[in-house]
C-alpha cells in the first residue's frame, strides 16, 4: 500500500470524478487552506453545522439517536460552546476507488487552538459527502469558519483491490448527503 501524490490525486479527481468540487491548487491566503497539496486533499467544511445543546437534557445514544440533542446553525461560520461538540459535512463530494483507502486528520491551524477533527476512513467504494466530527476541548467558545479547510485527507491504494467493498456490503452511509446522523 502506498500513499498517493498530488499529481494522481489530480488524475483522479478530473478523469473518475473522485473529489467534486475539486481545487487543484492549494488556496491559502486569508483562509485555513484547502485544496490538493503534496500528498493529500484539504478538504472544507460546509455551512450546515449540527451543534450539540443540553437544552433538552437529552441522552447521546448511538442506537436511538435523538435529534433534540444539537441545533441546526447556518451561515459563514458556527462557534462551537466550550467543551462541546458539532457535526458538519464536508463541500466535496466523494468517489472512492475500490483499491484506495484514505485517513483524514484534523489541521494544524484549528488542533493549536483546541479544535479537534474526527473523520473515519473513507471506505474503499464509498462514496457521499463526509460528517465531520468537531470538538472543542478548550474553556473558551470557538470559531470554525464555513467553506474553508478543516482536515486533510490522505490516500493510500493497494496493489490489487479489495475482495469486499463498501459498496457490496450496502454500508449504510454509501451516497450520503449533508450532515449524516448515526444510524443502525
Amino acid at each position: 500500500m502506498a500513499i498517493k501524490s498530488d499529481k494522481w490525486i489530480t488524475r483522479m479527481a478530473r478523469e473518475h470524478g473522485m473529489i467534486e468540487p475539486f481545487v487543484e491548487r492549494q488556496t491559502r491566503i486569508g483562509v485555513v487552506s484547502y485544496g490538493v497539496s503534496s500528498y493529500g486533499y484539504d478538504i472544507r467544511v460546509a455551512d450546515e453545522f449540527k451543534v450539540f445543546t443540553n437544552i433538552y437534557n437529552t441522552l447521546v445514544d448511538p442506537k436511538a439517536f435523538d435529534p433534540k440533542s444539537f441545533v441546526d446553525i447556518k451561515g459563514d461560520h458556527c462557534i462551537v460552546p466550550p467543551n462541546s461538540f458539532a457535526l458538519a459535512r464536508t463541500i466535496e463530494y466523494f468517489r472512492i476507488p475500490r483499491d484506495v483507502l484514505t485517513i483524514c486528520l484534523g489541521k494544524s491551524t484549528y488542533a493549536r487552538c483546541g479544535i479537534i477533527v474526527n473523520v473515519t476512513p473513507f471506505e474503499p467504494e464509498w462514496e457521499g459527502h463526509v460528517t465531520i466530527e468537531i470538538s472543542n476541548t478548550t474553556p473558551l467558545p470557538a470559531k470554525i469558519y464555513s467553506n474553508e479547510g478543516i482536515a486533510q485527507v490522505l490516500f493510500f491504494q493497494s496493489d490489487e483491490p479489495c475482495e469486499v467493498s463498501y459498496k457490496d456490503k450496502q454500508g449504510k452511509y454509501q451516497a450520503q448527503r449533508g450532515v449524516t446522523l448515526p444510524k443502525i
